[in-house]
Parts: structure tokens; C-alpha cells; sequence
């Protein structure tokens, strides 16, 4: 969420950073202004008339030690009372208006954050290792039912389209994969924590999820008002970084750095025409979360190191990838900077993502009323990061297709052997 004071104080500067990001959300900011505006005016008439019924309150009082009638002063009061009453129910019902448009406002992008509509602007930063030279590479569909690790028919008749069942030696590489990804992150400092797999509507709310994307959620438990009360997480993200809110810290308990496995859900509403193919894109897939919650003055320092984070462990497995800014017309709703981690997959002769890490600044702090007390007794509101550390699905494919050989087998990475127990498949 947005700071109100930056948007009344600079309203055309986020008007135009919002802009940049493409669709009509910018527009919000005049409704946010004119409610704003609103609400103000009927809290300072409040106050106004609180006023004025203390010293009518006072002159009743005065004139009752009197013997004096206050007939008069007594209809004055009630009908001061009755329009606090009328501003009482203003101010609530505008103030509601208007956190409901800031929920709607996406986050302001960062000021260096590249200017483009869509994915195709978006340039890469770095590239690392070389991609293997394979003749005529198989894809991870044919390698997983050559090797019989996944089984998508199994899927199927057990929960329809978008699944997949691992088997055997599929199974292990995915726990092994998971395991290793935990290992290398918490050797990195971070906290393993393990969360619910269903969250309250509100901690959707406060990491951004909702209201905007809540037909891509898997949502359960409604009310009588037809809303969604619980939701399956569509990432740990949301029950991670909600572990705080609602919090108070003290500033030396920053930074905070954790890292969670967990199934995520997701609906892919609008996927259609996507590439769908085997484990690309799932409705339930498997996924390391990395979490960071920082000083504000330190937020995109960190987002640097959270990214090598994510980036390590596709070094460690010997995986070519390259790394990518979004730029404005592609970065997430609730980001203002983002690096996306994409692995080479030979099969499908394209890169694929397995890692977005992004800088939130202060904006699901504030949604999720976060905050630390500073040195000087301040309360302020902390930076909010994650990054997939990384999403499993896609690694496997990178893995499987990358790691291939000339005779069908599966090379199991040197720093994977210990956690899958063999040197290959195959």
C-alpha cells in the first residue's frame, strides 16, 4: 500500500511512475485524492463541533447551578450530537473508500527500474556458464517417461489437468532437490521455517495477492457475503512473510531472513495458449521460498544479495542460466524492482523462469501493518523481499534437459549426488 501523504503530497509524480507500468491503475490516484480530501474535511468539522458541544456542555452545566432554564442549549447540543453522529459514519465509510483504492494501487517501480510495455523490453544483466552442446536434445516430457519419473495420466485421473504424479526415482530427485535447496539457504543465513499451506484472506491482502489476482487463487471456506475466507497458498511468500504482521519489532531485530519449502497453488486463469507442456506450467507445484524482511535504507542492497542467493544454487549444479531486470509494463503488482532468474532448457530451446526476486520498499509493510521502532523511538515501516530459491518444476526440467546424455541417461550433479543417492539415471 502506498503512502497516502506521498500520493497527496506528490500526486503527479506517482501518477506518472504508475503510468509507466501500462493500464489505467494511475487513474485511481484522482479517486484517492478526492476521497482523501473528503475524509479530512468531515474529521476537521468533527473536531469543530466536538468543540463546540464541550463548551455547550460547559454553559448547561453553569446555567443548571444557576436555577436557569437550558431549554434552548440542551436542542442545541442534541442537534450538535446528531451531526457528529452523521460525520462519525462519514469519515468511517470514506476512510473504508479509501483504503479500498489503495489496495487497488499497484507499487511505485523503482526510479532506475527499465521503461518498457512488456516482457520483450526487459534486459539481461548477467549471464552465467555456457549452454551444453547437445545433439538433438530430448525434451523433459520424453526423458521423464523414458526414465518413468513422472506419470501425468496418474495425475489426471486423480485431479484433472495441470498435475503430475512423480514415481520412483522422479520422487527422489524432487525431494532431493528440495532438500538440497534448503540446505544451501539456510547455509546462507537464512531461518527454515515450516507454515500453514492455507492463509486468511487478509494475509493474501497484506502481500498483494488479492484483490487483484483472486481468480488465479485456489480460495476456500466462504462467508455469507460469497468472499473467500481461506485460501491455499499460491506461494509461501504469503504465510512466510505474514509471520510478522501485525508486529512491532525493534530495529536490532533487523534483518530477518527466512527460507520455507512448500506446495503452491494456482488456478493460472487466462494461461491459455501458454506453454502448458509436462511440469511447466502446474496448478500444484513445489517450491523453496526465500523471505527477507530489512531497514528501509537497505532494501535493494539486499535485493542484490537475495538474487545471488537464488543464483548460487544453480551454479552449484553446474545449470547455465541468465538473469534478467523487468521493466515496467512486466514487473509484479506489488514490486518496485525486479530480477527474474531464467535456466537454459535445451529441449524446449528457451529459457525458463525458476526465480523472481523482488524488492517490495514499504508496501506490504503497510498493507500487513508491519513495523520496527527506531533509534529515536520511531515507529516506521521495514522493506519486504523474496525470491524463489527456487520454483522446483522448471529446475527439473533445466535439470533433466541440461543434464542429459548422449545415451538417454540422466548426469545426477556432483553437489546432488549426496542428497539423491546415485550419479545418475539410467
Amino acid at each position: 500500500m502506498l503512502d497516502i501523504r506521498i500520493i497527496r503530497d506528490n500526486h503527479l509524480l506517482v501518477q506518472e511512475n504508475i503510468k509507466r507500468r501500462g493500464g489505467n491503475h494511475w487513474k485511481l490516484i484522482d479517486d484517492v485524492l478526492a476521497c482523501d480530501e473528503k475524509r479530512r474535511a468531515a474529521e476537521t468539522e468533527k473536531q469543530v463541533l466536538q468543540s463546540q458541544r464541550k463548551q455547550i456542555a460547559k454553559q448547561i452545566g453553569m446555567a443548571k447551578g444557576k436555577g436557569e432554564d437550558t431549554t434552548a442549549a440542551e436542542a442545541e447540543a442534541r442537534t450538535i450530537n446528531a451531526k457528529i453522529e452523521a460525520l462519525d459514519t462519514e469519515v468511517e465509510t470514506t476512510t473504508l473508500r479509501q483504503n479500498d483504492l489503495l489496495l487497488h494501487l499497484p507499487n511505485m517501480t523503482h526510479e532506475n527500474c527499465p521503461v518498457g510495455a512488456d516482457e520483450t523490453a526487459n534486459p539481461v544483466v548477467r549471464e552465467w556458464g555456457a549452454k551444453p552442446e547437445i545433439a538433438g536434445p530430448k525434451d523433459h516430457v520424453e526423458l521423464a517417461l523414458l526414465h518413468k519419473l513422472v506419470d501425468w495420466d496418474d495425475a489426471t485421473r486423480i485431479a484433472g489437468s495441470g498435475f503430475a504424479v512423480y514415481r520412483g526415482k522422479g520422487a527422489r530427485l524432487e525431494r532431493a532437490l528440495i532438500n538440497f535447496l534448503l540446505d544451501n539457504q539456510t547455509s546462507n543465513g537464512y531461518e527454515e521455517v515450516n507454515v500453514p499451506h492455507l492463509v486468511k484472506r487478509e494475509c493474501m491482502e497484506g502481500t498483494g495477492q488479492l484483490p487483484k489476482f483472486e481468480d488465479d487463487m485456489y480460495g476456500t471456506d466462504a462467508g455469507e457475503d460469497g468472499r473467500n475466507n481461506l485460501f491455499l497458498a499460491p506461494t509461501a511468500e504469503v504465510p512466510v512473510t505474514n509471520l510478522y504482521r501485525d508486529t512491532l519489532l525493534n530495529e536490532n531485530q533487523l534483518p530477518i531472513r527466512m527460507v520455507a519449502y512448500t506446495p503452491c497453488f494456482r488456478r493460472e486463469a487466462g494461461s491459455a495458449g501458454r506453454d502448458n507442456k509436462g511440469i511447466i506450467r502446474m496448478h500444484q507445484f513445489d517450491k523453496v521460498e526465500l523471505v527477507q524482511i530489512v531497514h528501509p535504507d537497505e532494501g535493494f542492497a539486499c535485493l542484490e544479495k537475495l538474487t545471488a542467493h537464488a543464483e548460487s544454487v544453480l551454479q552449484k549444479l553446474g545449470l547455465h542460466y541468465r538473469t534478467i531486470e523487468l521493466c515496467t509494463g512486466d514487473i509484479g503488482f506489488s514490486s518496485a524492482k525486479t530480477y527474474d532468474i531464467e535456466v537454459w532448457a535445451p529441449g524446449h530451446g528457451k529459457y525458463l523462469e525458476v526465480s523472481s526476486c523482488s524488492c517490495f520498499t514499504d508496501y506490504q509493510a503497510r498493507r500487513m501493518k508491519l513495523r520496527f521502532k527506531d533509534a529515536e523511538g520511531k515507529n516506521r515501516f521495514p522493506h519486504t523481499l523474496n525470491g524463489s530459491g527456487t520454483a522446483l518444476p522448471r529446475l527439473y526440467v533445466a535439470l533433466l534437459e541440461q543434464c542429459q546424455q548422449a545415451d538417454g541417461s540422466i548426469a545426477i550433479p556432483a553437489a546432488l549426488v549426496p542428497y539423491f543417492g546415485a550419479e545418475k539415471i539410467g
